[in-house]
């Protein structure tokens, strides 16, 4: 969960932050200042530009958390489909259920050194077209012709590369949307990309109930085969808005502010093009002195500078993995960046141990579908899942996009962690004992506390309020020349 823009290679470490500058420092500014708009609005209300962001970023969370969290109602259906209503194997089912995470790690890693290191325009898209492939693929698992086994292993392999598409989509979503947009709402406009999550999950479990209603009279009828269909149309949808948006991604232009921040930390080498284009254009004036042919000058000295440009091309590619490692060997950068990702692995233990567990949390509030015919329990399952999504889940992402620009990250993610903390506290100290009302209104608690917490901060913390993340980075760039001079 990123933002590329404040690190030189920050894309691949998306919750990493940026230490301000000395604040005796004088504050330095760069060209990057020229492309912020005023804009007097309240930072949550969007304009046009805006808006069409939101589409287009944002319909990548809708699908990661769509994609991530359809897996519960899927394997509940895998049980009638492979098992006659048995159990999975517990350890396939974990297989299958983490299949996701596991890739998701490895998406946003190679994606996001990829975003930095050939830019976001060469990059944004495919993450999106490994989705789609792999969603195909999941959908044409062959029940028929494999064992119950062969049909859970050949759902989690696929599983896995569909997380590496919906890794890759955390960093490249988050870098596009921080590098178009304004530094005064910068974390309202992360904020709404996020919130999307909460819409997914919530859209996974209305879509399944629909699907279950349309073969209610054919499952009924004694045809529990047919939940095959069920399973493979609810995950399907998912790539209707991913068709939709797959043109928009592929399209987009390299924004102005990350062809000006490529530019940081440069300026020697661009002055060396600078000199060698001069130095071609002398030798031209030479060459036509002594009577060579216009052309022939021409051709020469294009030659000439096109093959400075491309070695100046090729050392600051060089450069990328050698400015990384130069920029996190300083204390005050390795710390900011072990303290966000840290707070967000331990925060996921929680989150996602519980949001791909939730048969325990439906049991507790009686709908775990236990008893009654096959339609009538997987309906009941895919309802219990739509409570849980709509109490908490989708409201407290959108407390933080009121709030953030307010009340400030920092503030946010610290009161989400102790809440959390007491409402887990809660329910693990009271989980048997706490009646149908109590858990609901403690795990409702504690889904708000979640997003109005630190699952949404720990993704907006890499910007910082007020400042430009890269001109934090060019003023750090200046005072080292300063200091070597």
């Amino acid at each position: 969960m990123s933002d590329s823009a404040s690190f030189p290679s920050t894309a691949a470490s998306p919750k990493a932050t940026h230490a301000p500058a000395p604040a005796t420092q004088e504050q330095y500014t760069s060209r990057l200042e020229d492309f912020e708009l005023e804009d007097t609005r309240p930072p949550f209300i969007l304009n046009g530009p805006e808006m069409k962001l939101l589409g287009i970023a944002g319909v990548g969370f809708f699908l990661d958390a769509y994609d991530l969290f359809i897996i519960n109602p899927v394997a509940t259906m895998l049980q009638f489909r492979l098992y006659d209503g048995a159990a999975l194997p517990a350890g396939l089912q974990g297989f299958m259920k983490a299949g996701a995470n596991i890739g998701s790690v490895i998406g946003q890693f190679t994606f996001g050194f990829a975003a930095d290191y050939f830019g976001r325009k060469a990059v944004y898209g495919k993450e999106l077209m490994l989705i789609i492939f792999a969603t195909i693929m999941s959908i044409c698992d062959p029940t028929g012709d494999l064992t119950p086994t062969g049909t859970l292993i050949w759902l989690s392999v696929w599983r896995i590369i569909l997380g590496i598409g919906v890794g890759g989509d955390y960093p490249m979503s988050a870098s596009i949307t921080s590098d178009r947009s304004r530094l005064r709402k910068r974390g309202t406009m992360l904020a709404y990309i996020f919130a999307n999550q909460g819409w997914g999950s919530l859209v996974g479990a209305l879509a399944t109930m629909i699907v279950l209603l349309c073969y209610k009279s054919t499952m009924e009828a004694g045809h529990t085969s047919k939940v095959d269909g069920v399973w493979r149309i609810v995950i399907g949808l998912s790539l209707i808005p991913a068709f939709g948006t797959l043109y928009q991604r592929l399209t987009l232009p390299e924004s102005t502010r990350f062809k000006e921040a490529s530019k940081i930390g440069h300026e020697e080498e661009n002055m060396a093009e600078l000199k060698a284009q001069a130095d071609a254009d002398v030798a031209s004036a030479d060459s036509s002195a002594q009577g060579k042919p216009s052309s022939e000058k021409a051709r020469v000295t294009e030659q000439e500078t096109q093959e400075v440009h491309d070695a100046n091309l090729a050392a600051a590619k060089k450069e990328h993995w050698a400015e990384f490692f130069r920029y996190f060997r300083q204390w005050r950068h390795l710390r900011t960046l072990l303290g966000t990702s840290v707070c967000w692995f331990l925060l996921d233990i929680a989150f996602y141990g519980i949001n791909l567990n939730q048969n325990v949390v439906l049991q507790q509030i009686g709908f775990d579908g236990k008893s009654g015919q096959p339609w009538e329990r997987l309906f009941k399952i895919a309802t219990g899942n739509l409570i849980i999504t709509a109490l908490g889940f989708v409201p407290g992402y959108y407390v933080t996009v009121l709030t953030v620009e307010k009340l400030g990250r920092k503030w946010i993610q610290t009161q989400g962690f102790l809440l959390e903390a007491l409402f887990l506290a809660i329910l693990a100290g009271k989980f048997h004992s706490l009646s149908t009302v109590a858990f609901i209104v403690n795990f409702a608690l504690l889904q708000f506390f979640f997003n109005f917490g630190a699952n949404a901060t720990t993704y907006l913390l890499p910007e910082t309020k007020g400042r430009d993340p890269d001109a934090i980075y060019a003023q750090e760039l200046e005072e080292e020349r300063a200091a070597r001079r």
